[in-house]
């Protein structure tokens, strides 16, 4: 279970991951942006998920 803290953060993240995107021309350009950032999406059945590089860990899902 996520902590208050946990979950602030993640909120956060979300934020700036959704306002990187707006700055993005396209989908690959937001990616790559991502990628300098050490995160990375990936398309799952739960939907986009981003995660963390190099090691892949799920940090939460965007809607997307």
């Amino acid at each position: 279970m996520y902590s208050s803290k946990t979950a602030a953060t993640l909120s956060d993240l979300r934020t700036f991951v959704m306002d990187e995107r707006k700055h993005c021309v396209s989908d690959r350009e937001w990616k790559f942006r991502l990628k300098g950032y050490g995160y990375a999406l990936r398309q799952t059945p739960r939907g986009t998920v981003l995660s963390t590089l190099p090691h892949g860990v799920d940090l939460c899902t965007l809607n997307v």
